[in-house]
């Protein structure tokens, strides 16, 4: 058991001893956020510990928990009930940086069935790595997550408006060791603070732009993944805010700066653990599975930009020339495609899809990649030639440049349809479509300082 993983049996002994009070139970959101209760410990091991109740509103809301109209799952009408929520007790674990705290992540279930929920982010992904299974495959994954962090408190940003921020450092801190030096009291107790959760991290890294950090979890079969990466932003707000900081996972919180990416990297193994995507004799070392899976990728990359890029502000970033890719289009080792193949003739042979952001949500980011690759494999797609040069200037698929253009396509996928389900790509297009409404009936500061005095 990792290092920071609990037992039951642990569990009982710690509240029975008194160094655990409290366990948070909790699900995830559309949006990729720990939703739940806190238990008094005692309790959740006399009851909670089979399943507790949340109102299945949160499985049909916006960013700021808006009770949004037209979901066919839940509604005004039909009265806003309940959800079971169940504790997958393979997740809990200590969280060393809250005070005799424990987590459980839940699965959730239909109140009367008690059958998952099918759009719920955790119930999406188990559904395709069932699949993988199926064909004889399971997926090792691994999501980099960048952020920023700021000097200002949250409470002091949300006061100022969100202007006039002060990042962390003031310039560019690229694998810079003596500026990153200088955040260690945040980015140390983020470090320790995984570690001691079992979340085995790799390292902490200064990114490309003033005070923008990057924090590498070490890669897990996709759903271990995703509980990974929800605990990972989760912790790094709740330290920063424990020091009198904040960060941001926006994918593009200001104009003159990078945006935040979660490059996934990706690979098969066979249900033996052995790898399906290296082949020795094939050329870059890429078997004809692999070849399969990211041609899979590429083709429907349309269809899947939506849960790589699932907000308005997620298309600010695809910008030329940032490190953020703007061409669907694969290559060796190249930082400006969006699909960049890494570690060729080794082993460790994998895909990394550079297109999605800092704010995407992890099962259904990744369920897509499985959804498109499989399909890629189970049609033998043939896999386009590498590009080479820059992908920024070159020809190739675009990348949807904006979240309409994203919805469209998800709402037209038959492939996502068949594999995710009608009512899970309905449920997601109704989110997008009404992110973009909100978005549209809005004015910005933008319109404002350009057009108050001069329009």
């Amino acid at each position: 058991m990792n290092d920071g993983m609990m037992s039951v049996e642990q569990l009982a002994q710690d509240v029975k001893e008194g160094r655990i009070d409290t366990v948070l139970a909790c699900q995830i959101d559309m949006q990729g956020r720990l939703m739940g209760k806190r238990f008094q410990a005692e309790f959740f091991l006399e009851s909670a510990i089979d399943e507790t109740h949340s109102c299945n509103y949160l499985q049909a809301t916006d960013m700021e928990m808006e009770t949004v109209e037209g979901y066919k799952s839940t509604s005004w009408e039909a009265g806003y009930g309940d959800y079971v929520m169940k504790p997958d007790l393979a997740t809990l674990r200590r969280l060393p940086w809250l005070e005799g705290t424990t987590l459980v992540l839940c699965d959730v279930l239909d109140h009367h069935t008690h059958e998952e929920v099918p759009h719920s982010p955790r119930a999406v992904l188990k559904k395709q790595v069932r699949r993988l299974q199926d064909k004889g495959f399971k997926a090792v994954m691994a999501t980099e997550l960048e952020f920023y962090l700021f000097d200002d408190s949250f409470q002091s940003a949300y006061e100022s408006g969100y202007r006039g921020l002060t990042t962390a450092s003031h310039y560019n801190e690229d694998y810079h060791i003596f500026q990153t030096t200088k955040e260690e009291e945040v980015m140390r107790a983020i470090r320790t603070g995984l570690q001691g959760a079992g979340v085995p991290v790799e390292n902490s890294k200064g990114e490309a732009c003033a005070g923008q950090e990057e924090i590498n979890v070490r890669y897990a079969q996709a759903l271990a993944m995703a509980d990974r990466h929800v605990i990972v932003k989760n912790a790094c707000k709740e330290i920063a805010w424990q020091k009198g900081r904040s960060v941001t996972f926006m994918a593009k919180w200001d104009y003159d700066h990078a945006g935040n990416s979660s490059h996934i990297h990706q690979s098969l193994r066979s249900l033996d653990d052995s790898s399906v995507f290296y082949d020795p004799a094939a050329e870059h070392g890429m078997s004809e599975t692999m070849r399969h899976y990211l041609a899979g990728l590429l083709g429907h990359a349309d269809e899947i930009t939506y849960f790589l890029a699932p907000y308005i502000n997620s298309y600010k970033r695809f910008q030329a020339g940032t490190f953020a890719p703007t061409k669907a289009v694969w290559s060796l080792d190249n930082r400006t495609a969006g699909y960049r193949v890494c570690a060729a003739d080794t082993a460790n042979v994998r895909v990394e899809c550079r297109v999605g952001g800092a704010d995407l949500n992890p099962y259904l980011a990744l369920a897509s990649q499985l959804a498109a690759g499989l399909y890629g494999i189970e049609h033998q797609t043939p896999l386009e030639a590498s590009f080479v040069g820059d992908a920024y200037g070159g020809e190739g698929r675009q990348i949807p440049s904006t979240l309409r253009d994203a919805a469209r396509a998800l709402d037209e996928s038959a492939i996502l349809r068949e594999a995710l389900g009608d009512d899970v790509v309905d449920h997601y297009v109704h989110a997008a479509r009404y992110e973009q409404f909100e978005y549209d009936r809005r004015v910005t500061d933008w319109e404002i300082f350009r057009g108050f005095e001069r329009a």
